[in-house]
């Protein structure tokens, strides 16, 4: 880990732990940017390639696969974003639930929970973040590669630091001082819910796929620890969501989805999962009372 020189404070890091190209900027783009332009070193652990996303067949151009496709566009989201790297866990992207991907032998909700976590474990113990975050409990809207990557981040989490968890790795234990989930605003999917109707739209059958259910993920709350203001990054997050142009990335910088997100501010939501919060605590700062020193 990079420490400047001996006179300096140690550079903060963060590790985020999510399953798809496209997630780190579609979710959370605007903290990375801004944590990466405050000279934090941010890492992103991805699961997959997201080989089960559809894409018109011109995005395909000059591409073997549908992997290679979104491959090249999460690179291209990294360096927008000013990523210090990127790791994938070579799983497959197992598609939304009850679809034919789920079944691959390679999907990663085909994996044991341990190997993923293991995999996450060693990650940890290599980059030695300071924070570490990754989905809500519901994955977002429930993809089930979401919904696994959170499973598998949070037992990662808490075994990182257990010299008697994964031994085999050969890297030495190391506890990360806070663990964090992104989660969507309900003033904000309620809003959008109501509108979407207004525009002609189905707040049911959102999504370049028609498959996902905000009036469902609506219902579902998690309590707001943190909130983080990315305006003045706001531009660099939707330059890393462009490079997702496979996955409709202008729905998401020039339709419904940018307009709301400039109506709340440019603001990311997280539930703090460790340490446990105190009643009422709103931080502004994700690396607030770490000590970098």
């Amino acid at each position: 880990m990079e420490n400047g020189n001996d006179n300096r404070p140690e550079r903060p890091v963060i590790l985020v732990s999510l399953a798809h190209p496209d997630d780190e900027s579609f979710g959370m783009g605007g903290t990375l940017a801004l944590y990466a332009r405050r000279g934090a070193l941010v890492y992103l652990v991805c699961a997959t390639r997201g080989e089960a996303g559809i894409m018109a067949e011109e995005y395909l151009q000059g591409y073997s696969s549908v992997a290679e496709r979104r491959e090249a566009e999460l690179r291209c989201a990294a360096e927008k974003l000013g990523l210090a790297g990127v790791f994938f866990l070579d799983y497959r992207d197992s598609g939304m639930a009850g679809s034919p991907d789920n079944q691959h032998p390679q999907a990663l909700v085909a994996a044991p929970l341990e190997e993923v976590a293991g995999k996450i474990v060693a990650h940890i113990r290599r980059l030695r973040p300071h924070v570490v975050i990754t989905f809500d409990p519901i994955g977002g809207y429930k993809h089930p590669d979401h919904i696994m990557m959170h499973k598998a981040t949070v037992r990662a989490f808490h075994q990182a630091g257990d010299p008697s968890a994964y031994p085999e790795l050969g890297l030495e234990p190391y506890q990360p001082a806070k663990l964090y989930y992104h989660t969507m605003p309900a003033t904000m999917l309620r809003l959008v819910v109501r509108v979407m109707p207004l525009l002609g739209r189905d707040p049911t059958k959102f999504g370049q796929n028609k498959d996902i259910n905000l009036k469902e993920i609506a219902e579902t709350r998690f309590p707001t620890h943190a909130v983080i203001d990315y305006r003045t990054v706001s531009v660099v997050r939707d330059q890393a969501a462009s490079c997702h142009a496979s996955q409709g990335a202008g729905a998401m910088t020039t339709g419904l989805a940018a307009r709301v997100r400039r109506w709340f501010g440019s603001r990311d939501t997280f539930m703090r999962a460790y340490p446990p919060p105190r009643q009422g605590e709103v931080e502004r700062d994700l690396l607030e009372g770490i000590d970098l020193g």
